[in-house]
């Protein structure tokens, strides 16, 4: 589908933190540029792995301001907006289109938010108002709201919706999810050679923050219908990745991301540095990439 607008890897970018806790712009510009020379097209910023619930609103914008800023035209650039109240998540996404964000992704109602299909409707509506195509965010476990095949293509009547990522982690429910037809992204780290063959249209993809040359790579393999040189591509990638989503999965990206070279801190609190006894796990989980993504 050559005319969606977030093709391929879309990096849920790691958000920077100084040893007083605040946002570190200087580290975060040294990534970007690192990131661009890898390869990667496209960023979210104030994303999960972004640490974004853990941002003030005016923290979130100033970073989409900036990050926007940064990458300067060289890639696409989508923002998280994701509010507890409606009107915020209209305001947030106002901004972030002033910003020069090219969309934004948005979970559904949160903490005993409308779980009917029609409440889901009516808020990616007000959403979509806003003027940026909107990517709806799939992660029933988290929100308890599930994005299904019906209700997707509801969401696809709203002028203005783009997507939907799918972060339920089961195959089987995305694979339903793409035989709509309509644009899926995965966000899923373990699923996604899987999902790449089962035709998602693009990844947000947090793992990609500490081995974005290895998944550029087998993105590009994938578009080309290389298979083979995909499954030995994930067979570097897979032991990280199928670790980091067992548990403690920012803590487990910032961390990673220090041992390969693009370090973001530690996440904020009330999140901690990964503890030291899983540090020799995760390490060896990442061998196979060191060489591949030495910096």
């Amino acid at each position: 589908m050559s005319d969606f607008p977030f093709q391929g890897l879309n990096l849920a970018i790691t958000t920077p933190f100084d040893a007083a806790g605040r946002i570190d712009y200087d580290r975060l510009e040294q990534n970007v540029e690192r990131y661009l020379a890898a390869g990667v097209r496209s960023f979210l910023f104030s994303s999960g792995t972004g640490m974004h619930v853990y941002l003030s609103r005016q923290e979130s914008e100033e970073l989409i301001r900036r990050g926007a800023r940064m990458v300067n035209g060289r890639a696409k650039v989508i923002a998280q907006t994701s509010a507890l109240l409606v009107e915020d998540v209209v305001e947030r996404t106002s901004r972030a289109r002033d910003a020069g964000a090219d969309g934004v992704m948005v979970l559904p109602p949160f903490f005993e938010g409308p779980t009917d299909d029609q409440g889901i409707v009516d808020f990616y509506s007000e959403v979509a108002k806003a003027g940026l195509p909107v990517i709806g965010y799939n992660v029933p476990q988290a929100v308890g709201v599930a994005v299904t095949p019906d209700l997707l293509e509801q969401l696809n009547q709203i002028p203005g919706f783009c997507a939907v990522k799918d972060s339920s982690g089961d195959l089987a429910k995305q694979a339903a999810l793409i035989r709509t037809g309509r644009f899926v992204m995965n966000g899923a780290d373990p699923l996604v050679p899987y999902a790449l063959y089962a035709g998602c249209d693009g990844l947000i993809w947090g793992g990609a923050n500490f081995a974005p040359k290895t998944c550029v790579a087998l993105v590009e393999a994938a578009a080309e219908r290389k298979w083979d040189e995909v499954r030995a591509l994930w067979k570097m990638l897979e032991p990280s990745m199928g670790l980091i989503w067992e548990g403690d999965y920012v803590q487990s990206v910032y961390a990673a991301a220090d041992l390969i070279g693009y370090g973001a801190g530690v996440p904020r609190k009330p999140l901690r540095a990964l503890a030291p006894e899983k540090l020799p796990v995760l390490r060896r989980s990442l061998e196979a990439l060191m060489e591949r993504e030495a910096i």
